[in-house]
């Protein structure tokens, strides 16, 4: 029943158990939905990244009136379903009526020259892939991605979204919403901030491994370089290391010779990639199937099997049964 045009009042609990029984039923159909559940009734999000996301919608004008509509929403299991995906985010959210809204929201890349700058100032100051997704950084870090102009989070200008509900606002409820539902999101796989923003995580950590490296090295003179291995760094930084070739002596100059030419592997060839795929192979304690690193990658398909073969045949990782993968 409607009162001067508005839609009747649906209380709190009664939109709640809405949601959930909406749920259970696409869940028959799809097991593949992903709700979005606040178990916290102090804040929206727990960790540094789902914070960070936040705090970076509710700082900019255009958004600071207009996003608290969706608290309460997102509080109450109305986002019924959320999948990220590069420079994407499609949900479902239920609002009055029976049928869910659809929500869609694309938010852009980040500038190449933004990220090149991003990676060359984070250099040295990250110790794993592992510290980075958990937020276990220096302040000065912190502070680097989340800048206004030159950090990781989007501005408003960078997103654009849209809803099928009849709320012609500038944002409606159910995208403000969606919008707090992607930092709950981000408390769970934080990887997915930077398949949102199409940049490669791999590049940014293995860059700072390779100065920290570098350093290690320097402070382990000669004979420990020559007995430090990539395996041995690769399991202090948490990503698969290129390998390095071998210094030669000083002595040895001689006449010239042609170099021997060295094999193209596939690990070298997908050696970025590896770092993130066995990142999130390590990361699960049941194990992980290509479809589960797939999506938490967006890498390609070939790609991902090709680079699984390579971390396979390296003992880096092990098959536990048909299809799934664990770390070694």
């Amino acid at each position: 029943m409607r009162y001067s045009g508005f839609p009747r009042y649906v209380p709190v609990g009664e939109r709640r158990a809405k949601a959930e029984r909406k749920i259970k039923e696409m869940q028959k159909k799809n097991p593949d939905i992903r709700p979005v559940i606040i178990e916290s009734r102090a804040s929206l999000a727990r960790t540094w990244w789902g914070r960070a996301w936040n705090r970076n919608l509710e700082g900019y004008a255009d958004y600071h009136n207009r996003i608290a509509r969706g608290r309460s929403y997102v509080r109450h299991m109305a986002v019924i379903d959320l999948q990220i995906n590069p420079g994407h985010v499609a949900a479902r959210v239920m609002g009055s009526r029976a049928k869910p809204y659809s929500v869609d929201i694309t938010i852009k890349p980040l500038p190449a020259k933004l990220w090149d700058a991003i990676v060359k100032d984070c250099a040295g100051e990250l110790h794993s892939m592992q510290d980075l997704l958990a937020g276990n950084f220096p302040r000065s870090i912190g502070e680097r991605f989340t800048s206004r102009k030159y950090g990781l989070f989007p501005s408003p200008g960078e997103i654009t979204f849209d809803c099928s509900c009849p709320d012609w606002a500038y944002m409606c409820k159910h995208v403000a919403a969606v919008l707090y539902g992607i930092g709950a999101r981000l408390d769970e796989s934080p990887e997915l901030f930077f398949t949102l923003r199409n940049a490669a995580v791999q590049e940014l950590v293995a860059s700072t491994v390779r100065g920290a490296r570098e350093h290690l090295l320097n402070r382990a003179g000669q004979n420990r370089a020559e007995k430090m291995g990539n395996a041995e760094l690769s399991d202090m930084f948490g990503i698969e290391m290129d390998e390095a070739p071998a210094a030669k002596p000083a002595e040895q100059k001689k006449a010239p010779q042609k170099p021997a030419k060295r094999k193209n592997s596939p690990g070298r060839k997908a050696s970025g990639d590896a770092e993130v795929i066995y990142a999130v192979i390590r990361r699960s304690k049941k194990g992980i199937d290509f479809a589960g690193i797939q999506k938490k990658t967006g890498l390609p398909e070939q790609k991902i099997r090709n680079t699984i073969a390579a971390l396979h045949r390296k003992n880096r990782i092990r098959r536990i049964s048909r299809g799934i993968y664990k770390g070694a």
